[in-house]
């Protein structure tokens, strides 16, 4: 059995001033928090000439290709990985499944892994903390322990936009339940430093593209519920995402629709993103019921209130019914 190191701030903060070419590595289908974490991470160790590049599965998303005009072409794997990098760093991902065919390109090979997710699978000597709200708030962290360290003397303008576009991602715009009074403090610090929050938070959470309003209308009319409204799902089929001209990143916010429904307090969107049988499963809940449990059964993970997992059936409605089979067994236990 492969023994892995949990680190300290500290401890990972020596690492990271090691001067290796750095591979920064994050989550398929990224969000905010993954992107944000990554390219803060980038911009401290470019602060201490540490070349580095920033690599994903998958393209950033059209929505949030705002936060890095300017700082790095194409993310995607197959074009960044002549990099000839020296040591990879994973952000964000709780789990090597959640890498995608990345992990297995690297030959499993993950030198540190940085995550705020509270179930999943440690693949790499680590910092975790279950406690944050979001990825981006450690790298804060990182980021104030370099500069005690003395191991960088400034911070660019952009980290602290890209920390408060991870932050106010993860927690909701600060309405989820993962925002502590240390996360509201943290933003407080970001808005100092000249962070252009009601920019960052419209195109967060107000700014939508057509197909994915369209997305969204799908997802209404095929959303079902169950337990007298206690449970709402949804689920979108290859066949709806295709007849509607719709990419992956345009289903991210199916899952807000059944999360939204008044008396609805536990959330699930199963999405069909190809034609063959593997379903992508993402989970909210409203009340105190630990919906990374259910996702822990299918090998995903997360947060007690918002995980996600991947399920293989035969249909969106097997994959449902696989997924509601184990929340009533939880709720009857």
């Amino acid at each position: 059995m492969t023994y892995f190191r949990t680190l300290t701030v500290r401890e990972l903060c020596e690492k990271l001033c090691e001067r290796k070419a750095t591979l920064i590595v994050y989550h398929a289908r990224p969000d905010a928090d993954a992107i944000g974490s990554a390219f803060a991470l980038r911009e401290l160790l470019e602060a201490m000439d540490i070349p580095t590049i920033c690599a994903c599965v998958d393209e950033i998303p059209d929505r949030l290709g705002f936060l890095c005009d300017g700082v790095q072409g194409s993310v995607l794997a197959d074009e960044e990985m002549e990099f000839g990098h020296e040591r990879v760093i994973s952000v964000d991902s709780a789990s090597p499944s959640q890498l995608g065919a990345l992990f297995e390109r690297l030959h499993r090979n993950i030198d540190l892994m940085i995550d705020h997710h509270g179930t999943g699978t440690v693949y790499a000597d680590h910092y975790i903390d279950p406690t944050a709200s979001a990825t981006g708030e450690i790298v804060f962290e990182i980021a104030k322990e370099l500069l005690a360290m003395g191991r960088i003397e400034a911070i660019a303008p952009r980290f602290y936009r890209f920390i408060y576009a991870a932050i106010a991602s993860d927690t909701g715009g600060f309405r989820f339940a993962n925002a502590t009074p240390k996360t509201l403090r943290i933003a407080a610090e970001l808005l100092e430093t000249g962070v252009d929050h009601t920019d960052l938070c419209r195109r967060l959470f107000e700014s939508k593209s057509l197909p994915q309003i369209k997305a969204e209308g799908e997802a209404a009319s095929r959303m079902r519920l169950y337990e007298k409204g206690r449970i709402a799902a949804v689920t979108f089929p290859y066949s709806s995402k295709f007849a509607l001209g719709l990419r992956d990143e345009h289903l991210e916010t199916v899952i807000d629709i059944p999360r939204s429904v008044s008396g609805v307090e536990i959330a699930f969107a199963v999405r069909q993103p190809e034609e063959k049988g593997v379903f992508r499963v993402s989970m909210r809940s409203a009340s105190d019921f630990d919906v990374s449990a259910v996702c822990a059964r299918f090998g995903g993970g997360g947060h007690r209130r918002a995980a996600g997992c991947t399920v293989e059936a035969q249909n969106v409605y097997d994959a449902e019914e696989k997924i509601l089979s184990v929340i009533r067994e939880m709720m009857s236990e």
